[in-house]
């Protein structure tokens, strides 16, 4: 893993080791971000600026960082009539971010270190779950936010890919996001993403079908 990465800053956005984000890249930042990165390592820093009330009405050019974001690899790129890019990034491993380092071409960089991380590349399963009881509060959290899902597809995936694909693809709200992101093991995030899909809180019209 390089010590620095360029830095791809992304509110409500999540990868993680073994997942798969696509991007629609467009602003020429961005674009440069990527472009570099294809002529290197094809690594990306995928990480999400700290929201603060306060931006809503002032956005900050340079909003400041969370400390943990993910190694994601370019693992598929389409360059469009246009001259923006469809990208799918494959996430490798968590870093801890160290210090920002220069804006060169328009983006961030960052000096990381992925120590701290070492097990991402080989994780372990999790404990056993009750994966039923996660399967059922994530079919009212979806119903309470009028969401449609592929449920037999969700079914059939494996522990491994449920625990990764979930947390990226349920709508949390950033920090929600950030704190699966955080979670030390998969153990940690089935805890995490059951206590916030229960959030959601019980159903009127009774259990899930």
């Amino acid at each position: 893993m390089p010590v620095e990465l360029g830095l791809f800053p992304l509110s409500g956005v999540l990868l993680l080791p073994g997942g798969k984000l696509p991007l629609n890249i467009f602003e020429p930042r961005y674009i440069a971000l990527m472009e570099d990165a294809l002529a290197s390592h094809r690594l990306v820093g995928m990480i999400q600026p700290v929201w603060r009330e306060e931006d809503e009405e002032t956005p900050e050019a340079t909003p400041p960082l969370y400390k943990i974001g993910c190694v994601g690899r370019i693992t598929s790129f389409t360059e469009r009539s246009d001259g923006t890019y469809a990208v799918t990034l494959t996430g490798i491993a968590r870093f801890r971010l160290l210090r920002e380092t220069e804006i060169d071409r328009g983006y961030r960089h960052a000096r990381v270190d992925v120590s701290s991380f070492a097990a991402d590349l080989s994780e372990l399963p999790s404990a056993p779950f009750d994966r039923q009881k996660l399967l059922d509060a994530l079919r009212r959290y979806f119903r309470q936010k009028g969401l449609n899902a592929r449920w037999s597809v969700i079914e059939q995936m494996g522990d491994d890919i449920l625990l990764v694909t979930l947390p990226m693809i349920c709508p949390f709200p950033p920090a929600e996001k950030q704190a699966l992101l955080d979670a030390a093991t998969l153990t940690e995030r089935v805890r995490v993403l059951q206590m916030l899909l229960d959030l959601a809180g019980p159903e009127e019209n009774g259990p899930p079908s």
